[in-house]
């Protein structure tokens, strides 16, 4: 059958008038949502409390998970992510045979690492001791003694409030000086500032503490160094072991990307050293740093789903009060339908209300949720992490919430039959 140019312009002309129409009754829905709004806006402002509190809360919990991550990363990083701990776990299946066979690490091993492998900017041995301290008076106490290069202080990123680290000149020239940590000044001394310059034994040799330090974050005993520790030259301390052998070395690395491959290098560099059977141990803390952030990102998430429970109970709010509408509203529903309104404009009508409802709250929500990072921004010196993710999620949030609640009262003012509406009392 062949469609003739007036049919055409017809089909054309209804489909242009169909659109204009949708036009205006979306405009006109719109409109009769606002004037309900203005003539209840206690209603209104309630109902929307819900949603302001939970999106405020989404957009806080993220800053604060953030601020978390953020913070927890950065103590870690303060141990020194850059470095690499190579210690010697033994050779042999049974106690005997490690100690028979020991393979321990040498200053030589520390040498060949340092010309083979690049990336590295310090390195340091570190030889441990306990041996009888003598304070005079007859004090004596069996303290750890730690001997390392000049390089630790910056590989273990320690502080030195009092005194000072020893350098490389006062290791060439194999001067007996020390730095102890802060406890023991304070247990021995008095105070850190006492500690300085006040002298000590060991093996009969008398010993200048030059500083006090302090690890710039608690590693909760997880390293070499205790309460109570005294560092001493490297060059100076295997004077009193007669070997040249460490318990462990320590290598930094230019940046914490190199240090998985640098990892693998310098085992295999120390293994080609040693005898075959010997077995040598990298630690690096990468996989800490990756397995905290993985940790704050899960809790996180959890707290956002705790808050979305907030934004659950905001909708349930609006669909209770929207119903609460609905049944307050029958005689003008039947009013709307008896001069023409269909079941899809009265549907759009509370449902737009809804939405309206829940986007308003949401809108406050997210500026209230806003205001509390960027005023302690403004006011103070702490930058707080701002998630640009968690104002669209909460927008969107609010927006579903709206949608998914506000159907069931939207529904069911489209299904009231109009000549019962009308007669409603």
């Amino acid at each position: 059958m062949k469609i003739t140019q007036q049919q055409v312009r017809k089909s054309t002309f209804e489909e242009t008038l169909t659109s204009a129409r949708e036009t205006m009754v979306l405009s006109e829905i719109l409109k009769l949502a606002l004037d309900s709004f203005r003539a209840s806006k206690t209603r209104f402002a309630l109902t929307a409390l819900g949603m302001v509190i939970g999106t405020a809360s989404v957009i806080l919990v993220v800053t604060i998970g953030l601020t978390g991550r953020h913070y927890i990363l950065q103590q870690l990083q303060k141990i020194e992510t850059n470095s690499i701990e190579v210690e010697y776990v033994g050779a042999g299946a049974t106690a005997a045979e490690r100690d028979r066979y020991n393979d321990y690490l040498t200053i030589e091993d520390e040498k060949a690492v340092n010309t083979q492998v690049a990336g590295i900017m310090a390195s340091s041995p570190v030889l441990e001791m306990h041996s009888p301290i003598s304070f005079g008076g007859g004090v004596v106490k069996d303290t750890l003694v730690l001997g390392v290069s000049p390089q630790y202080r910056n590989i273990r990123n320690l502080l030195v409030p009092n005194g000072r680290f020893f350098d490389d000149t006062d290791a060439t020239a194999h001067l007996k000086c020390a730095v102890v940590t802060e406890e023991f000044a304070k247990q021995r001394f008095g105070s850190s500032a006492q500690a300085v310059g006040q002298t000590f034994e060991i093996s009969g040799l008398p010993f200048t503490i030059i500083g006090v330090f302090r690890q710039s974050v608690t590693d909760f005993g997880m390293s070499e160094i205790a309460d109570q520790t005294i560092l001493i030259p490297y060059s100076v301390a295997r004077y009193f072991t007669g070997t040249a052998r460490v318990k462990q070395i320590y290598f930094s690395m230019r940046s914490m990307d190199e240090v998985p491959d640098a990892a693998n290098e310098i085992i295999r560099i120390i293994k080609s050293r040693h005898r075959p059977n010997s077995v040598y141990k990298a630690q690096t803390l990468k996989t800490l740093l990756t397995t905290a952030a993985t940790i704050a990102d899960y809790l996180t998430a959890v707290l956002v789903l705790v808050a979305a429970v907030t934004l659950a109970v905001g909708g349930v709010g609006i669909m209770n009060i929207m119903l609460a509408n609905v049944r307050s509203r029958v005689r003008e529903i039947g009013i709307r339908k008896a001069l023409g309104a269909t079941r899809r404009e009265i549907r759009l009508q509370f449902l737009a209300e809804a939405v309206i409802i829940s986007l308003t709250g949401g809108v406050v929500g997210i500026l209230i949720g806003l205001a509390v990072p960027l005023s302690i921004r403004f006011f103070t010196n702490y930058e707080l992490p701002i998630s640009g993710a968690s104002v669209l999620i909460a927008l969107a949030a609010a927006t579903v919430v709206g949608v998914v609640f506000g159907t069931a009262p939207a529904t069911r003012a489209a299904q009231l039959d109009p000549v019962d509406a009308l007669k409603y009392e």
